[in-house]
């Protein structure tokens, strides 16, 4: 199995931390966010990974290296200018038949192992690793009819939803949907798709999950990872 991590972004929600450091190095308690995601995947039976980099790039390169002191084969692709989420796939001269993609700055315990089986077996163009996630709005929301008439008041709601992980399989022949040398970014290559019936799944996940993105999520990340640590990194591979 491959995984290829997006790392190039600027991380521009987490400013000040990623002025000096590209998001992925950015650490959790004492190892960045990458590390742990590389431990992971090596974990999970993923034999090599290609990191798309931008945004301080030869900082995590020199971190990351060959992947030598990880285990796990790295080799690199640059967006000389921002790709968005999925460009950078046509950089990458050789991938397997399904692989995996990923951003570098989620925290989760999600079984690589077990997703890269489920789109294997449904035979999808993509999978995409979902969570359900609630977000409460802390007014009152008014319900009209069109006209201006209220038909009911709602007081700070709740509302579930089912939200991408930021972790998918890819065929690869989906990558001919893809223009090359242009930006083009997950939501788009997902739209294409449905348009041509191609396969699309949903692959729900329920225990830990949490998308670094903003000041407030990196400090629920620290206390998350400190609390459920054994959890989050797997003891079989200890580096």
């Amino acid at each position: 199995m491959k995984a290829v991590i997006l790392a190039g972004g600027k991380g521009t929600r987490l400013y000040p931390y990623t002025t000096v450091f590209p998001k992925p190095l950015v650490p959790v308690d004492d190892m960045p966010i990458i590390e742990i995601l590389l431990r992971q995947l090596k974990h999970y039976g993923i034999s090599s990974v290609t990191v798309s980099v931008g945004h301080l790039a030869e900082l995590l390169m020199t971190f990351l290296g060959k992947g030598d002191k990880f285990g796990i084969p790295i080799d690199y692709v640059s967006e000389d200018k921002p790709m968005g989420t999925v460009a950078p796939l046509t950089l990458i001269k050789e991938l397997p038949e399904d692989f995996f993609l990923m951003n570098g700055d989620v925290l989760t315990n999600l079984n690589y192992r077990d997703l890269f089986e489920f789109h294997m077996a449904n035979k999808c163009a993509l999978t995409i690793a979902t969570f359900s996630k609630e977000v409460k709005v802390d007014l009152g929301v008014l319900v009209t009819d069109g006209q201006n008439r209220v038909t009911d008041y709602i007081e700070k709601p709740e509302y579930k939803y089912e939200v991408s992980m930021g972790i998918y399989v890819l065929n690869k022949s989906v990558i001919q949907y893809i223009p090359q040398n242009e930006y083009y970014d997950f939501p788009t290559l997902v739209k294409a798709l449905l348009e041509r019936t191609l396969k699309v799944m949903s692959y729900p996940f329920h225990d830990i999950w949490l998308d670094i993105g903003r000041p407030a999520d990196y400090e629920e990340a620290q206390n998350v990872f400190k609390s459920l640590r054994d959890k989050l990194l797997p003891v079989r591979n200890s580096l």
